[in-house]
């Protein structure tokens, strides 16, 4: 209680001690209640739903502080304006009007229908399921908010309008403006004599791209050149989107709005234009293209750099490779341009190598692939696996991003460092990792917790001692979640997971607007211009949003095609490993298809009543000693699969290996 007590003195101090209008983003509550979060505030603002005025879930608000309530549990407060709204089109159904129609949004958040006039129907009708833009909304008492129809949506299919939903729920626009599409397409391809005069020239360079069988957007390219002795010169050559996509323009603003490319299972949906992104900035083989390029001259054997070069350059890729492809040359040794890539490849595994050295945390993960048929859905489940041919880019794409932020993070303005987007991971947080440590020294695994250096140490030794043993798996995704999350800030802390001190995000600008930005400030630099933009440290907040925003869309795209894959199975049992654990029940991720469900523990009553162990991440039955933790084995037979809540539900079949203890009942029992 004591605790308690001093956390509402210490929120009633900080509220009192608050303007009375402050800024932050909306939360309603399916109940109607609605809560905004203030950035740095340890309490939310209740408002009510007469005081939202004109705002929607997800908007960011000013608001006005009406009152603290009894014992500082909650401040209220009055929504004053929208500053900015998180979405402006929503998925709905069209009902008739006299002089024009409404939309019955499909939303889960509390909201007003949407008033169509009868010209902006663009051939909707009554009962048709359409994609509106809220356009006005107006301000007086018992206004209502107006759109306009953009989309029919009524032949679609069940997905792709949940695909859309996500993506909408998520603050993505479906559709760029119609001025951005029009400034897309008036950009020519033609470089002009001046363009190429200015550029350093590489088309007379090997060069290569490498990405996935299905993509269409190439944004990297490497080039090598053999240099004299045991010396060769690798460029990391970069679309280069600035050139194209000019500040200030509809297409300058739409792509910053996104500020991210969103990939969902079945589709992607692009920063930029398909104009910009797959064909103008895209490296594909045989085309001269406009690049802005890191380029290292580095020791053949040891990886070692003597020097590097920053600019812009032109390119011809002599040759577009898979993943897959290049893979194969570096096992077999043999195929197409096979003397570079294992070139390539042998400084590439010493970079790897200097970075664990340096530092860097050798986390792994594993990514679901979908494998859909022609409409989009799944037909199995496979795990990608990051081999060799991966780690090569990734080691060139790491290699230029901290050199282009070791360049910048020397430049002042005005006696100031130069405000751009630095890509920081902070230290972790003692505190959050002190019940990880505590459960790992159950699997006889120790932590130095004196240093990060030390922590990094810890880590690494933990990842390479699990290596398939039982408890890998949990200990692994434990390990993840106490981590910081990465972010853009000006503000330079490091990267911790990477071992960096300096670290950007330069090599992705066709689906990342972090990278547009250092691409910018880069080139004012190289000119000797560097530009003080105060509106930089707003950026990097937004960007990092946004980016946050896409991996929810893509966790519930995933959810979804898992929810549908595993309709098909309903009432069968599967292998599983507890992924998860609160005090409802446990979430059970498949063996076979690494679909996660929950096991409610109201399933579990005839057998025990179950009390959450937080510091031990399991249930433990109360009567019969009987333990659901991270990292059991267990079969469970699928029971639901919910598309609309994208929500799969288990019950536990039988144990593959759950622990059992004697308590002060007696033995433990046997269920059945």
């Amino acid at each position: 209680m004591g605790r308690k007590n001093n956390k509402r003195i210490k929120q009633a101090k900080q509220a009192r001690a608050l303007p009375n209008v402050l800024k932050g983003t909306l939360d309603i509550t399916r109940s109607g209640v609605g809560y905004v979060r203030v950035t740095g505030m340890d309490m939310d603002i209740l408002i009510r739903p007469g005081d939202f005025q004109t705002a929607l879930h997800g908007d960011l608000v000013e608001v006005g502080v009406k009152q603290l309530r009894a014992g500082g549990r909650r401040m209220q407060g009055a929504v004053r304006r929208v500053i900015k709204r998180r979405r402006t089109e929503f998925i709905g159904t069209l009902e008739g009007g006299k002089r024009g129609m409404f939309l019955v949004p499909e939303y889960d958040k509390p909201m007003p229908d949407l008033y169509i006039p009868s010209a902006k129907l663009n051939g909707g009708v009554a009962g048709d399921r359409v994609l509106v833009r809220l356009t006005e909304w107006e301000k007086e008492a018992g206004g209502r908010p107006t759109g306009e129809v953009i989309a029919l949506l009524t032949e679609e299919e069940p997905q792709e309008i949940a695909m859309k939903n996500i993506l909408l729920d998520a603050g993505f626009p479906l559709e760029f403006s119609d001025e951005a599409q029009e400034e897309a397409a008036r950009i020519s391809e033609h470089l002009s004599d001046e363009e190429i005069r200015s550029r350093k020239d590489y088309r007379n360079v090997f060069t290569i791209t490498i990405d996935p069988v299905n993509a269409r957007d190439f944004d990297d390219a490497l080039s090598l050149q053999y240099l004299e002795g045991e010396w060769i010169e690798v460029g990391v050559h970069i679309a280069d989107v600035s050139h194209y996509l000019q500040a200030d323009t509809s297409l300058d603003e739409d792509a910053y709005e996104r500020a991210t490319s969103v990939y969902l299972p079945d589709r992607v949906l692009p920063m930029l234009p398909e104009h910009i992104s797959n064909v103008l900035c895209s490296l594909r083989p045989k085309e001269d293209k406009l690049t802005f390029s890191a380029v290292f001259e580095m020791h053949r054997e040891t990886g070692l750099i003597r020097k590097t070069w920053l600019g812009k350059t032109l390119i011809h890729s002599d040759h577009r490779f898979t993943y897959e492809e290049v893979q194969q040359i570096l096992e077999t040794r043999d195929g197409l341009y096979v003397d570079q890539l294992l070139t390539l490849n042998r400084v590439a595994r010493q970079l790897r190598a200097q970075r664990f050295a340096n530092g860097a945390i050798n986390f792994s993960s594993q990514e679901v692939r979908f494998q859909l048929d022609e409409n989009g859905a799944p037909l199995g489940i496979t795990i990608k696996e990051s081999k060799e041919a991966h780690q090569l880019i990734e080691e060139y794409m790491l290699l230029a991003n901290r050199g282009v932020a070791e360049y910048l993070g020397k430049v002042r303005v005005q006696e100031k460092p130069l405000p751009f987007p630095y890509r920081t991971h902070d230290d972790p947080d003692r505190e959050k990792l002190l019940p990880f440590v505590a459960f790992a020294k159950k699997f006889g695994h120790g932590f130095d917790l004196s240093s990060p250096a030390s922590i990094t140490d810890s880590f690494n030794q933990l990842l390479q001692d699990v290596q398939g043993r039982p408890e890998q798996h949990v200990l692994e995704q434990l390990g993840i979640r106490t981590m910081a999350k990465a972010k853009y800030t000006i503000e330079n802390v490091g990267h911790y997971g990477l071992g960096f001190e300096h670290y950007c995000h330069f090599t992705s600008p066709i689906r990342r607007y972090p990278d547009v930005l250092v691409h910018r400030q880069l080139f004012e630099v190289l000119k000797g211009k560097p530009q003080l933009d105060k509106k930089m440290a707003d950026k990097c907040l937004h960007c990092s949003e946004r980016e946050r925003g896409a991996m929810e869309a893509e966790r519930a795209s995933n959810k979804y095609l898992q929810v549908r894959y595993m309709q098909q199975f309903l009432g069968q049992e599967f292998e599983g490993v507890i992924s998860g654990v609160a005090s409802f029940g446990f979430w059970v991720e498949t063996v076979d298809h690494k679909c996660e469900g929950l096991v409610a523990a109201q399933s579990l009553y005839e057998i025990d009543d179950f009390r959450h162990v937080e510091s031990d991440y399991c249930l433990l039955g109360m009567r019969t000693g009987l333990r659901f933790s991270m990292g059991d084995k267990v079969r469970i037979k699928v029971v639901s699969a919910n598309l609309a809540k994208r929500q799969l539900d288990y019950e536990w079949a039988s144990p593959l290996m759950i622990t059992t203890k004697k308590t002060k009942a007696g033995k433990p029992k046997n269920p059945k």
